[in-house]
Formats: C-alpha cells, sequence, structure tokens
C-alpha cells in the first residue's frame, strides 16, 4: 500500500526553524503537484506551498519569505523548510501529492508543529 511518510515536526521557539520532510513509501508514478497544507485548531486545512514536477513554486501570503518548498517528484520527496516560525504557525502539516497517471491524491497522515511564544 503506497503511503506518505512525513516527519520533521516538533515543538520550536518564536523565531526558530523547522524542516518537515515527506517521502513516498512504495511507489507513485506521474506525481505532477506536490504541496504541503495546514489544519489550525477549528479551520479548515489551507495551502501553505506547492511545487509542480516543472519545478513552479506557490506560497500561501502568510507564509511568503519564510518557508520555501523543494521536491523531487521522480523520487517522491517534498520538504519545507520553515524559518521565522510564529506562534500563528502552530498546526497540523500534512503532504500532498498528486499523479495525473493515477488521478488521485495522497495525503501523509500529518505532523505536528508547535512555535511558543
Amino acid at each position: 500500500q503506497v503511503q506518505l511518510v512525513e516527519s520533521g515536526g516538533g515543538l520550536v521557539q518564536a523565531g526558530g526553524s523547522l524542516r518537515l520532510s515527506c517521502a513516498v513509501s512504495g511507489s507513485i508514478s506521474g506525481i505532477h503537484f506536490m504541496g504541503w497544507y495546514r489544519q489550525l485548531p477549528g479551520k479548515d486545512r489551507e495551502l501553505v506551498a506547492s511545487i509542480t514536477s516543472g519545478g513552479r513554486t506557490n506560497y500561501a501570503d502568510f507564509v511568503k519569505g519564510r518557508f520555501t518548498i523543494s521536491g523531487d517528484n521522480a523520487k517522491g520527496t517534498v520538504l519545507l523548510q520553515m524559518n521565522s516560525l510564529r506562534p500563528e504557525d502552530t498546526a497540523v502539516y500534512q503532504c500532498n501529492m498528486y499523479s495525473w497517471q493515477y488521478g488521485r491524491n495522497y495525503w501523509g497522515q500529518g505532523t505536528q508543529v508547535t512555535v511558543s511564544s
């Protein structure tokens, strides 16, 4: 069974950094889109950053200049470098990959990021 396995979450003080990693366990062909989403308590899930197989990146306004996404669609890995973290970044972060070959999304289990003030 194909899974997305995340790591790198944890507790950090405001102003600190964390790096989230997501890797495919198994094999997914035709990955076109990779992204990181987050869900704050009581809120809907929202896109944080994404990268396409062509290397085009997109960032939510609230992380521009602080977070950097990178990935390798052939290997099925995506990273999110998070700098200058703020308490309002506290959330569960999930990675997502879309395969055009299978026509479906894959989701990680989520990793908790907590930023203390």
